[in-house]
């Protein structure tokens, strides 16, 4: 079949990513003269997406699961969109996404079949699981022509656990798969006053209000128990404090109910479930953002807090050490509730603090989203070798 090395097909499993993953990269590369199109499972939140920002799509079920019968269909459809759209570029997303799309890919002979490996899913994991995944993550690799690690740190254990060669991977710059909005969506200059008062009005959100915020998925690995726990231990003291979560629950590793229930019915907890826009506004209301994970590839949101020049405190797991700078944008602590309420409180009380210049700087010169996307546009180019 014919290639077009100007069309780019991206394929990720749910649309909830889309915007983190590709975002302003659609209007980037389409100025460029590429044509993007996206192979992403069901959701009525991919059509308004795709006509905003001029994209074409096909939903085709990418099940988190393995699943032989279903992914099995899901390859030959995604065959058939790589042959409709005369694709001479897939791009692959998660572990899942990447091992149907490097699949489909080989199999039609894609000339460039690029996996953006954004975590290690398996290190949490142990025995015939462990095993299941890193295998699905080391055939994506093999069929790929070129990976992308999302951070130093994950290409590091990918290369320590033997997941390709090391001349196989790269990281974009310090890392992150497209980088962050710091002079548009991620610019606390930006912030309309009137939006922001009705933010808050509809949030419950006083001005006088210390905001300690997280926003992602509310499940264990991201450590929401500690730090629903953390936040238990300090609040009864600080009526001043709130707990701000963006985001919704999952069923897959999910918070155990009575945690659930913790965050439903506290009157100093804002739960704000799914917010598919105005992310920026929400960290405008933080005065420290915290992600407590097991495991990352490289957190957006710690980048988008800093952008924000919201300090962070987090773990130094894979991915979330490559986040912050220790004491100059942000905080490392252990994953215990009472070091992370300790640090809170610091924070709350004046003795720990952050020059808010300091933290934005820090993101605006390594992670702004141009930088990246220059890089991935030489991935990309013709002359290039992925």
């Amino acid at each position: 079949m014919k290639h077009n090395d100007k069309h780019i097909l991206h394929v990720v499993n749910i649309y909830f990513v889309i915007p983190y993953f590709l975002g302003g990269q659609f209007e980037y590369f389409r100025e460029l003269g590429y044509e993007l199109n996206v192979v992403c499972s069901e959701s009525p939140y991919l059509a308004p997406y795709a006509q905003q920002h001029h994209f074409g799509y096909r939903e085709i079920p990418i099940l988190r699961s393995i699943n032989p019968i279903q992914d099995f269909k899901s390859i030959r459809q995604i065959c058939r969109y790589i042959k409709e759209t005369q694709t001479g570029i897939v791009v692959g997303h998660t572990p899942k996404g990447g091992l149907l799309s490097m699949v489909a890919a080989w199999l039609m002979r894609v000339p460039k079949r690029v996996y953006f490996r954004h975590g290690l899913v398996y290190q949490t994991s142990t025995g015939i699981k462990r095993f299941i995944l890193m295998s699905v993550d080391r055939l994506a690799s093999l069929l790929a022509t070129k990976i992308v690690c999302v951070s130093p740190s994950v290409l590091e254990e990918s290369i320590k656990d033997k997941l390709a060669p090391a001349r196989k991977q790269i990281v974009l710059g310090k890392g992150t798969c497209s980088g962050v909005d710091t002079q548009g969506k991620f610019n606390p200059q930006n912030i309309d006053p009137t939006k922001m008062a009705e933010f808050r009005s509809k949030w419950g959100i006083n001005e006088t209000d210390w905001v300690v915020g997280y926003t992602g998925r509310l499940v264990r690995d991201k450590g929401i128990i500690e730090l629903v726990d953390a936040f238990q231990l300090i609040k009864a003291n600080n009526p001043r404090l709130k707990l701000l979560l963006v985001g919704m629950f999952e069923e897959r590793d999910a918070l155990p109910q009575e945690v659930q229930d913790r965050i439903k019915n506290d009157p100093q907890i804002v739960f704000t479930d799914f917010q598919n826009e105005d992310m920026e506004y929400f960290y405008a209301m933080m005065n420290v953002y915290v992600l407590m994970s097991y495991r990352e590839g490289f957190p957006t949101g710690t980048l988008e807090a800093q952008s924000m020049g919201v300090p962070v405190i987090t773990t130094r797991v894979t991915g979330c050490c490559d986040s912050i700078v220790d004491g100059q944008t942000g905080v490392f602590v252990n994953r215990t509730p009472q070091q992370l309420a300790q640090v809170i409180e610091e924070m709350y009380k004046g003795e720990r603090s952050f020059s808010k210049e300091q933290v934005r700087s820090w993101v605006t010169l390594n992670f702004d989203n141009l930088r990246v996307w220059e890089e991935i546009k030489l991935l990309y180019a013709p002359s290039s070798k992925a």
